[in-house]
């Protein structure tokens, strides 16, 4: 006992942290709409799908005329000097003319081979491939926290089982030292328990680092201000649902699922391109109009041959208008050229959705795979836990009597460890599985 309590204070010391903090509680609730909220990945795509938006306009697509003025307001200042034939000289010096112009002009399509029309149809499709992108960085995000708040929890679990292994050894050594000292047992064996004890405690401090490298990475992607925050996560357990269909898991991938989504708005805006390169086959209509003023004025008026001041300034108004129609007759065959690749470029988009859909359908068929078999797992691994610690507890009384050896004591603790480690994994790669196929489903944002 003199030996154990030597050592006891030194495993508090590695295992139990030297300052206690105040620590929010999160539930998982809690972590994906902060995380959502807070997020920079998540913010970054709001912003883009915010800018998608902003350009569905008429006035980007071409509905609406275009108005510009140009103004200009400037001046000469001129000296001149005439020679006359009789040897006299005529010099004007500083003479400042003043000229001074405005204009407004008007421009609009009226028709465009049905371009402006398409592409407002373009915008809007857009505007909604920006809508999908954020749902699926928010789904993508979703699921990270959703698998990192039950790591998480995996390893508190793993902690709670260490725990138990050394409290395990903890009493194989309280016996062995009531054997040794009453001369029923060696030093040898006492040294042994001594070292597993040691060992289990060591495994036990290294998984605290574990926790704590989770930790960090919830609150990361939460993007929590201060990263060095403690946070305890509301729940103890892994909980999954083991009633998901393959069925019903499908009907909703084909329906919801985002990528699939993406794929399907790739293909329709490759045919709005198409249609935009056959719309410069048509003729197009523009109207013009304008409206010009100008002003000249004369630092010295022009003289008249009766001497009186002719002219001191000039103003002048126009307004002008038209309407042009023209037709692209011959490009060197590059239009041509172009709605060929264009219309390559649509079954190629109609191939990558072909391709999509198959991946999609192919990835949930092999993590419903995974899930049923591990739902199976998870059944087997509790009855050999059952087993396990009924072996346990009749390996204990056999030690304690003498009937067991201390190295078939470490083996059937060893099992026991083994198979909650097991249940735990298992219970963990379950709630992947779920994760995936919810996430493939389009169905994440349940966890929300």
């Amino acid at each position: 006992m003199n030996i154990l309590n030597k050592i006891l204070p030194v495993l508090l010391i590695l295992i139990l942290p030297g300052t206690i903090f105040s620590q929010e509680i999160y539930d998982l609730s809690r972590c994906v709409n902060t995380g959502l909220e807070q997020n920079f990945s998540v913010k970054v795509a709001r912003n883009q799908e915010e800018i998608a938006g902003n350009n569905v306009t008429r006035g980007n697509a071409g509905y609406l005329p275009t108005v510009t003025t140009t103004n200009r307001i400037g001046g000469d200042l001129n000296s001149t000097t005439q020679n006359m034939n009789d040897g006299s000289q005529n010099v004007s010096s500083g003479v400042h003319n003043t000229t001074g112009s405005a204009g407004i002009n008007l421009n609009m399509t009226i028709f465009n081979g049905f371009n402006v029309q398409t592409t407002y149809q373009k915008l809007e499709k857009l505007k909604q491939m920006g809508e999908l992108n954020t749902q699926m960085s928010m789904e993508n995000l979703m699921a990270q926290i959703v698998a990192e708040y039950y790591y998480y929890i995996q390893q508190l679990n793993y902690q709670r089982n260490m725990e138990y292994a050394v409290s395990l050894s903890r009493e194989r050594v309280r016996i062995d030292e009531e054997r040794y000292l009453l001369g029923a047992s060696s030093k040898l064996e006492l040294l042994q328990s001594i070292v597993y004890m040691n060992e289990d405690s060591s495994r036990l401090a290294r998984q605290n680092e574990a926790i704590l490298e989770s930790e960090v990475r919830l609150k990361k992607l939460m993007a929590l201000e201060n990263l060095e925050q403690e946070i305890q996560v509301a729940d103890s357990s892994i909980v999954f649902n083991s009633d998901l269909t393959y069925a019903n898991l499908l009907e909703s991938t084909l329906e919801l699922n985002t990528g699939l989504q993406i794929a399907q708005k790739n293909k329709v805006i490759s045919e709005l391109d198409y249609k935009l390169i056959a719309s410069r086959a048509y003729p197009y209509l523009n109207f013009s109009s304008g409206y010009s003023y100008s002003y000249r004025g004369y630092g010295t008026g022009t003289i008249s041959d009766y001497g009186e001041l002719a002219l001191s300034n000039q103003q002048s108004r126009s307004l002008n208008y038209g309407v042009t129609l023209g037709l692209d007759i011959f490009d060197g065959f590059n239009r041509r050229r172009e709605k060929t690749n264009a219309h390559i470029e649509v079954e190629n988009r109609m191939y990558r959705f072909q391709e999509v859909e198959q991946e999609i359908k192919a990835e949930l068929l092999t993590v419903y795979y995974a899930y049923e078999n591990n739902l199976r797992l998870v059944k087997m691994e509790e009855e050999n836990l059952d087993v396990a610690r009924e072996n346990l507890d009749i390996a204990l009384e056999r030690y304690k009597l003498g009937a067991l050896s201390g190295l078939e004591l470490r083996e059937v603790q060893k099992s026991l460890l083994d198979a909650e480690e097991r249940l735990i994994s298992v219970k963990y790669q379950t709630k992947l599985a779920e994760i995936s196929l919810l996430q493939i489903a389009g169905r994440i944002m349940e966890y929300a």
